[in-house]
């Protein structure tokens, strides 16, 4: 049985693939974060970094794009889900990585950071809990936006404003973390069956 006061296990996942992509600035800045709470131990998934066909084949090259992803998704207590908005929604790469999985993301709670222009990203984070909804995982309530998230950084990736993205982070984590935690105990009491 897992302790209450253990950290949660947290996948940061980087879910943009795309040629010359911000999001490894935006995970930098909440890496950070989440690496500064006790309660938490991140690890990272980097849709850039695996190789998944778009076909759901159970072909030898999705076997081993897989046997490293799964597990760090498997092992999560929770999620925190970066997403960049294209054209009104999320990246294929990141639906494609959630489509690859079923089990690995039920009965655990999801924090969404956004970024992009004018909306920050927020129609692509809407539309990501329709499909954690499906997948029976709990999103939490506050999520981290950056709109003109360009902008919003300089040159060496920090903030040129960081106490409102600061503030929402927290609240975000916090949350992240009274769900994560409710949840683990809860299936730890009796198996989530979907």
């Amino acid at each position: 049985m897992t302790s209450a006061m253990e950290p949660l296990n947290v996948a940061v996942v980087i879910g943009s693939n795309r040629h010359g992509r911000f999001g490894p600035v935006v995970a930098d800045w909440i890496l950070d974060h989440v690496q500064r709470r006790e309660d938490l131990t991140p690890e990272v998934v980097d849709v850039a970094e695996i190789a998944l066909p778009t076909s759901f084949a159970r072909t030898p090259e999705a076997a081993d794009a897989l046997a490293d992803v799964t597990p760090k998704l498997a092992r999560a207590d929770a999620f925190v889900i970066l997403t960049p908005e294209y054209n009104h929604s999320f990246p294929a790469g990141l639906k494609n990585l959630i489509d690859w999985h079923y089990a690995e993301w039920r009965a655990k709670p999801v924090a969404l950071v956004s970024y992009g222009g004018l909306a920050g990203g927020l129609r692509a984070a809407e539309h990501l809990r329709q499909v954690f909804a499906e997948l029976h995982a709990v999103t939490v309530r506050d999520t981290v936006s950056f709109h003109n998230a360009g902008a919003s950084f300089d040159d060496a990736g920090r903030l040129k404003d960081p106490a409102g993205p600061d503030a929402a982070a927290k609240t975000m984590l916090d949350q992240l973390v009274w769900w994560g935690t409710a949840l683990r105990e809860a299936k730890e009491r009796r198996p989530y069956a979907a």
